[in-house]
């Protein structure tokens, strides 16, 4: 398995932990339920988006015989959604006490976990796609 399959999946088991560690929280003092938000996206884009990825890494190209496309791109997707999903949880936890703060990390955190999906579609799109081949007219002139 490559590093960035295995990287994505431990990140997936990672979020799986703290998503549920703020539901039990939730569930034992109901106050915390302001951070709803914060534990949806733990879980959602956390764990389910994460595994589907580092299993969709590890199976496509097996699926496809087509190597990844980028593997560089993978890793990249791998930081910018660690990244973004981290200022994004920061963002619902802080929104509730100090809106504009929040707001803000939302805004970046979003961004950033949007930008990871566009790469990780990117990059299995062209995966399923196979290599660029060469037309007959090209290789003949």
């Amino acid at each position: 398995m490559d590093w960035f399959a295995k990287a994505v999946v431990k990140s997936s088991l990672g979020w799986l932990v703290l998503g549920v560690t703020l539901g039990v929280a939730m569930a034992v003092d109901p106050s915390l339920a302001i951070y709803r938000p914060a534990h949806v996206h733990m879980n959602l884009l956390g764990f389910m988006a994460m595994m589907i990825a580092g299993v969709a890494y590890h199976v496509i190209p097996r699926f496809t015989g087509h190597p990844l496309h980028s593997r560089q791109l993978a890793g990249l997707h791998w930081w910018v959604a660690n990244i973004g999903l981290a200022v994004f949880v920061l963002g619902f936890i802080a929104r509730p006490h100090a809106f504009r703060e929040g707001a803000v990390l939302l805004a970046a955190g979003g961004s950033l976990s949007a930008l990871g999906a566009y790469v990780f579609a990117y990059n299995l799109w062209r995966t399923i796609d196979g290599p660029a081949v060469i037309s007959s007219a090209a290789r003949v002139s």
